[in-house]
């Protein structure tokens, strides 16, 4: 049980963080273009129009996305509740690498929102 727990948690740790700096960027994105912190591309970081306009869509995305990534990770590991440590660690494992793909899969939409709307 306490191995499921630690996985559970393991597990949320990605869609919360997307929730929370969804919501940062697309509310409270930072006001300068920098390359330490936010959505730094080359493409963002032309114009501080271009800047918050790609946290702005990324933030949404992120957000809702990461919604979804938490309540399918609840669901995927109340199903793997009980099961023996090897199964859940899979699981868990596996529920993992989805959510890093999830994490950085909005990059490619945002990119060609970004070029959209520069009309290169």
């Amino acid at each position: 049980m306490w191995f499921w727990i630690f996985m559970l948690m393991g597990t949320l740790i990605i869609p919360v963080t997307m929730m929370l700096f969804g919501w940062l960027f697309e509310h409270k994105p930072p006001q300068d273009v920098n390359s330490n912190y936010g959505y730094c591309t080359p493409r963002s970081m032309k114009s501080k129009e271009a800047w918050l306009f790609a946290h702005q869509y990324f933030g949404k995305i992120w957000f809702r996305w990461g919604r979804i990534l938490l309540f399918v990770s609840v669901l995927v590991m109340l199903a793997v509740l009980g099961r023996k440590i090897g199964v859940v660690g899979t699981v868990g494992g596996i529920l993992c690498v989805v959510q890093c793909v999830a994490m950085v899969a909005p990059i490619i939409p945002t990119e060609r929102a970004l070029k959209r709307k520069s009309g290169e």
